[in-house]
C-alpha cells in the first residue's frame, strides 16, 4: 500500500501516541487506508484526464492553489506596520473564517462518518485508536489547508519582523487548528445528545448555517473592536472580547513583540493558549459518547406527509409550461429539501448570501442611528444585494451530486426526446426553493430602508441573477442532476467557482454604468428581460452526447 509523507512525519511522534494508550501501528494502517481511499476519489474537474493522471496525481493538493491565492491577500495586513495587535487580529480572523467554513462544508462529513463504527468497531481494535485515526485524518488535511492559507503571510512576516514573530505566529496557527477541530466536534456532540434520527440530520444542517452566521458576525465584532483615535488604532478592553477568538492570538503576538501591560490582555492571551488544549481534552474524554451518538445518524424515522396546496400546483403550472418540466421541477424540489449532503455543501453559502449584504449595509451605516439611516437612504449601497449571487455557482455545480446517485438510471428510461425539461425544471426548482427566499428576505429589509424607488433596481437584480444562473450552467461541465456521488465532489471546483463569483461583480458594474445615462437603466433592464428567454432556450437545449 502506498506510503505518504504525512505518515512519515507522524512516525517521529510514535512514542507520544503510545504513551497516551494509542496503538500507533494500527492507527497508522487505518490512516494509510483512509488516505489511499481519498487519493482514489477522482474529482469531476479532472474527469477528462487520462487514467495515468488520475492515478498519479493527488487532486486535493492540486486544489490548494485557491487557498494560496487567498493567503497572498493576507500579506499586506502582516507587513503594513508595527501595530501587531490590530494587524494580526485581522489576519487570524480571516484565517479562522476560511478554516472554519471549510470545516463546516468539507470536513463535517468526515467528522460525522459512521463507517468506522460499522467496519472497524467489530474488529479487535481499541476505540481510542480509531478515534485518534479520525482526528489525525482531519488534522492532516486541515494542516495542508492551513499551510496554503497562512504560509505566504508567515514567510512575509519572517522577512519583515524576524524569527520571534515567525515562531509565535506558527504557534498561534497550530492552536487555532486545534481550537477549530475541537469546537466543531463539541458543537456536534451537544446536538447529538438531544436529537436522533432524521430530525438530527436536519438540525445539523441548520447548525452549519448558524455557524456560518456566527463566523461572519464574529468577524464584524472583531473589526468594530478597534477604534481609530488620532490616526492611532486602539483596542479598548470590553468583556465581550473574551468571545472574539482572533483577538486572543493578536494579543499573543503583541505580547511577544512589544509586551502588554494590561492584565486583561494577559488573561485573553492565556485563553488563546489554554482553551484549545482544554477543548481537545474535553473532546477526547467525550469521544466514546460522541461515537455512540453518531449511530443515531443511521436511524431513519418516518417523516410526516405534507399536504400539497392548490396554490403550489398553480404556481408550478405558471413557471413550468410543459408537463415534463413540471415533473422534474417537483422531483428536484423534493431532492433539494431532502438531500442532506447537498445541504451540507450549499447551506453555508446560503448563510453567507443572506448576511453579506447586511454586513456591508452596517458598514456604510457606521453607528446605528436614525441620522445614519437617513444618510444612506439616498445612496446606492443597496446594490450590495449582488453579493447574494455568490450562492449560485456553488449550488449549481452541487446539483450534479446526490447521496442516492445510483438511482440516476431512471433518466435512461424516461421517454424524453430532449434533456431540456430535466435541466430547466431543475434550475427553476433551485431558483424558487433556494435563491428566491434569500432574495426576498433581503428585499423586505432593503425596501423600508431605501424606499420604493429601488424596486426597479431589485427587479433588475433578480433578472441578472437568472441570467447569471444560465451562464454558470453553460460554463460548468454538463451532468444530469443528482447523478454523481458526493465522493467525487471536487474541492478543486473552488477555482472556477471563485472566478464565477468575480463575474457576479460584472453584473453589478453594468447596473451602475446603466444608471449614469438618461434612460440607460431602463434600456439595460429591457435588454436583460428580452435576452433571458433566448439564453434559457439556447443553453438548456443539451443533447445526450454532451452529458457525462
Amino acid at each position: 500500500m502506498q506510503d505518504f509523507p504525512s505518515l512519515k512525519l507522524l512516525d517521529r511522534f510514535e512514542k507520544v501516541f503510545n504513551r497516551f494508550g494509542i496503538d500507533y501501528r494500527m492507527m497508522r494502517k487505518i490512516l494509510q487506508a483512509k488516505l489511499v481511499m481519498d487519493r482514489r476519489r477522482v474529482p469531476t474537474i479532472f474527469s477528462q484526464n487520462n487514467k495515468k493522471d488520475k492515478k498519479d496525481k493527488n487532486h486535493y493538493l492540486l486544489s490548494l492553489w485557491i487557498y494560496v491565492l487567498f493567503g497572498l491577500f493576507l500579506i499586506p495586513f502582516t507587513i503594513m506596520g508595527d501595530n501587531y495587535l490590530f494587524q494580526m487580529s485581522l489576519v487570524f480572523g480571516m484565517i479562522i473564517f476560511f478554516l472554519m467554513t471549510s470545516m463546516i462544508s468539507d470536513f463535517s462529513s468526515v467528522l460525522l462518518d459512521i463507517r468506522d463504527r460499522n467496519i472497524l468497531y467489530p474488529k479487535p481494535i481499541d476505540r481510542k485508536t480509531i478515534s485518534a485515526a479520525k482526528l489525525i485524518h482531519i488534522m492532516i488535511y486541515l494542516s495542508l489547508m492551513t499551510i496554503a492559507l497562512a504560509g505566504p503571510s508567515i514567510i512575509a512576516g519572517l522577512i519583515k519582523h524576524g524569527i520571534v514573530f515567525f515562531l509565535v505566529v506558527i504557534l498561534n496557527v497550530i492552536l487555532i487548528d486545534l481550537l477549530i477541530i475541537a469546537l466543531t466536534a463539541l458543537i456536534y456532540l451537544l446536538i447529538l445528545q438531544f436529537f436522533d434520527g432524521e430530525k438530527l440530520k436536519d438540525i445539523i444542517n441548520y447548525v452549519q448555517i448558524g455557524l456560518s452566521f456566527s463566523i461572519m458576525i464574529g468577524y464584524q465584532l472583531l473589526i468594530r473592536s478597534f477604534e481609530i483615535v488620532d490616526l492611532s488604532i486602539n483596542l479598548e478592553p470590553a468583556w465581550w472580547h473574551i468571545f472574539v477568538f482572533p483577538i486572543w492570538y493578536g494579543i499573543i503576538v503583541e505580547l511577544a513583540m512589544d509586551g502588554v501591560s494590561s492584565t486583561f490582555f494577559l488573561f485573553l492571551a492565556g485563553l488563546g493558549i489554554i482553551v484549545p488544549f482544554i477543548s481537545i481534552w474535553i473532546y477526547a474524554r467525550l469521544t466514546p459518547s460522541f461515537e455512540r451518538n453518531l449511530q443515531k445518524l443511521s436511524q431513519h424515522n418516518k417523516g410526516r406527509k405534507k399536504k400539497r396546496l392548490k396554490i403550489g400546483d398553480s404556481f408550478r403550472r405558471l413557471i413550468c409550461p410543459t408537463k415534463e418540466e413540471r415533473v422534474f421541477y417537483q422531483f428536484s424540489s423534493l431532492m433539494l429539501k431532502n438531500e442532506r449532503e447537498f445541504k451540507l455543501k450549499v447551506y453555508p453559502s446560503l448563510g453567507f448570501s443572506i448576511i453579506i449584504p447586511f454586513i456591508f449595509l452596517f458598514s456604510f451605516m457606521g453607528e446605528f442611528s436614525w441620522e445614519s439611516i437617513a444618510l444612506i437612504r439616498e445612496g446606492k449601497s443597496y446594490l450590495n444585494i449582488y453579493f447574494s449571487l455568490w450562492l449560485i455557482p456553488t449550488a449549481i455545480i452541487t446539483l450534479q451530486y446526490s447521496g442516492t446517485h445510483k438511482g440516476a438510471w431512471i433518466y435512461k428510461l424516461s421517454p424524453l426526446k430532449s434533456l431540456k425539461p430535466i435541466f430547466s425544471g431543475t434550475m427553476k426548482a433551485f431558483i424558487v426553493n433556494l435563491y428566491l427566499p434569500i432574495y426576498l428576505i433581503i428585499c423586505f429589509v432593503f425596501i423600508p430602508i431605501y424606499g420604493v424607488r429601488i424596486i426597479p433596481d431589485l427587479i433588475l437584480v433578480f433578472v441578472s441573477a437568472l441570467i447569471y444562473s444560465v451562464i454558470c450552467f453553460a460554463i460548468f461541465e454538463k451532468s444530469l442532476p443528482f447523478s454523481k456521488s458526493f465522493e467525487t465532489y471536487s474541492q478543486g471546483n473552488g477555482g472556477i467557482i471563485f472566478l464565477l463569483m468575480m463575474l457576479a461583480g460584472l453584473f453589478a458594474g453594468l447596473h451602475v454604468i446603466s444608471m449614469l445615462f438618461p434612460y440607460g437603466f431602463y434600456i439595460y433592464l429591457a435588454l436583460a428581460i428580452l435576452s433571458l428567454p433566448l439564453l434559457w432556450k439556447k443553453v438548456f437545449n443539451v443533447s445526450w452526447d454532451k452529458v457525462n
